[in-house]
């Protein structure tokens, strides 16, 4: 995961043309996404519950495990 390339993303999102901004944020959504569910998998790898990382997320533990249970969780 490029942590560097979020951040760019994220500073185009404040570009002033809009069509642009609106493009780097959906982009910059999506990164997140996948970063996202790479920390949810080492979070199961390393044991941790669905409900732990569904606190950790701030959704409930149904919401957290509807969204990821189809992967390699």
């Amino acid at each position: 995961m490029d942590l560097d390339r979020i951040t760019s993303l994220l500073r185009q999102a404040g570009e002033d043309d809009p069509i642009e901004a609106l493009a780097a944020t959906s982009k910059a959504r999506q990164e997140l996404e996948r970063l996202e569910a790479v920390e949810v998998r080492r979070a199961r790898v390393a044991g941790r519950t669905w409900a732990e990382i569904a606190a950790a997320l701030g959704v409930s533990k149904q919401a957290v495990h509807k969204k990821y249970r189809g992967g390699l969780f």
